[in-house]
């Protein structure tokens, strides 16, 4: 049985109509991942049986479960219960979301109808199916928030998720941001670092971010900063091991200013240099709103 255990992963892709399940599974098939689309949740247990009867011939599952199967909806939770208390074979549920402006874009551009709103405006099938999500999103052991990812950028985050999978690594994914473009909605830590000095105030710092050397350097030098970093990596250091021992295999932690141009991203930079020192912590960094304003006045 414990080879089973060790073999046996099965991974859950569900989440919001239009916010890139599709990406999301042909990353796994890309992965070696045996991928299944809309199966319906009531044989979710079924399935498991057969995956452990291969004898790990079949290792990696990813099962697509979406809202074109509502009427076999309502019985998930109850399959993943069965799943738990019967059979060895580990899952995890990756949630897959998105903003409403961006959900309505996705389908004006693609021309789709929403499938719970097939002859009304696709925003009033959006809120009614996050409405039906709302548990299921509860139970997610990841969510990843598309609305500002690129199909590239979506299918790297994948990739980065479940590359590791089973090897007892972890990946840590520090993210800037801008709190005024919104909080990134999977990310499981956040830190505020707007009470920094800001070189948004200084004119020749300002058309630059936080990857620039005089910039990092400048936010750098403040004794605020420097006693923040100690406290911040002090934490960081307790935490991630105990994330890791409880079984997560990513870790996303969002570090915020106004913008996400300056103080978010230098802080970020600096942790992806002194963060995943060792053999089994992988660390990736990503600017989501960094360029945000060039690219709003080239519009």
């Amino acid at each position: 049985m414990e080879e089973l255990h060790s073999l046996g992963k099965l991974v859950i892709i569900t989440g919001m109509s239009g916010a890139g399940k599709t990406i999301a599974v042909q990353s796994l098939e890309d992965l070696g991942f045996f991928c299944v689309d809309n199966l319906p949740p009531v044989l979710i247990p079924k399935f498991a049986e057969l995956i452990e009867q291969s004898k790990g011939r079949i290792g990696k599952v990813a099962l697509v479960i979406d809202l074109r199967g509502r009427e076999f909806f309502n019985t998930l939770s109850e399959s993943l219960r069965y799943l738990h208390d019967n059979h060895t074979l580990t899952y995890e549920i990756l949630f897959l979301d998105a903003t409403d402006g961006t959900l309505v874009q996705r389908y004006k551009e693609s021309r789709r109808k929403h499938p719970l709103a097939p002859t009304g405006a696709p925003l009033e099938g959006i809120h009614q199916e996050r409405k039906l999500l709302e548990e299921l999103k509860g139970l997610a052991t990841q969510v990843i928030d598309t609305s500002s990812l690129k199909p590239a950028q979506l299918k790297e985050r994948i990739v980065s998720r479940f590359t590791n999978l089973g090897t007892g690594s972890i990946s840590i994914n520090v993210i800037s941001f801008g709190f005024k473009y919104g909080i990134p909605i999977d990310a499981d830590l956040i830190f505020d670092v707007r009470f920094l000095p800001n070189p948004h105030y200084v004119d020749t710092l300002r058309p630059n971010t936080g990857q620039d050397p005089e910039v990092y350097d400048y936010v750098m030098k403040w004794g605020e900063t420097q006693e923040f970093l100690i406290k911040l990596l002090d934490m960081l250091h307790f935490l991630v091991p105990q994330y890791k021992k409880e079984g997560k295999s990513q870790v996303v932690i969002g570090i915020g200013c106004t913008g996400g141009k300056h103080r978010s991203v230098a802080i970020a930079e600096y942790l992806g240099r002194v963060m995943g020192n060792s053999e089994t912590e992988f660390v990736r960094v990503s600017h989501r709103d960094s360029e945000r304003d060039r690219t709003e006045v080239k519009r």
